[in-house]
């Protein structure tokens, strides 16, 4: 086992020492096939802290350089001590970018009144009305297009801008696996003039 491997695996993904040197054991000494599995570790996990309480956090502020355009968003985690973390903060302002540059609506599909996507379906029922497809084939694409929606709108559901091979709530859970805590975004705000 190369010990400069675990190290840099450690440093790219922020597991425990043994947690590196397992998925390198496992991978066979692969490096890319490591990541994925601690990867996959840390989605696990984060879907197991999913359902704590987060009652701490931070406000996280971003002005655009023209002063034209200004986001605020309320990141919470479970403790003080992790609000003050520096990855915390490196979430918070890298979630404070993707608002910025995405404009999302909503936090999560889960947000979005049932009447608005009540208006969406209809609206994309209307679009397909005369396709002559069966029903059961117009529901799918219908349900395709909510989900393009929902990636459009919905800030957990977007692209990452610094991966777009990301989706933003999978680089949550990828801080949750890392910090410790479950992090919520709780809300937030966005203006432009």
């Amino acid at each position: 086992m190369d010990l400069k491997q675990v190290k840099e695996l450690r440093d790219l993904t922020g597991a425990s020492v043994m947690d590196c040197r397992n998925a390198l054991e496992e991978a066979k000494g692969n490096f890319e096939k490591a990541q994925e599995i601690l990867k996959k570790k840390g989605l696990a996990i984060a879907d197991k802290k999913g359902a704590r309480e987060t009652k701490a956090g931070l406000i996280e502020a971003y002005i655009h350089a023209n002063g034209k355009m200004g986001v605020l968003v309320d990141l919470r985690c479970e403790t003080d001590f992790v609000a003050q973390n520096p990855l915390f903060k490196e979430l918070a302002h890298d979630i404070a970018l993707q608002i910025a540059a995405m404009a999302p609506l909503y936090v999560s599909p889960e947000e979005i009144p049932e009447d608005v996507v009540k208006k969406e379906k209809e609206a994309y029922l209307a679009e397909l009305k005369d396709s002559n497809k069966p029903e059961k084939i117009i529901n799918q694409i219908v349900e395709g297009k909510l989900q393009k929606w929902y990636e459009e709108v919905c800030l957990l559901k977007q692209p990452f801008i610094k991966d777009q091979d990301e989706i933003v709530e999978n680089v949550v859970k990828s801080y949750i696996a890392k910090i410790g805590e479950n992090i919520k975004v709780y809300r937030f705000v966005r203006f432009e003039i």
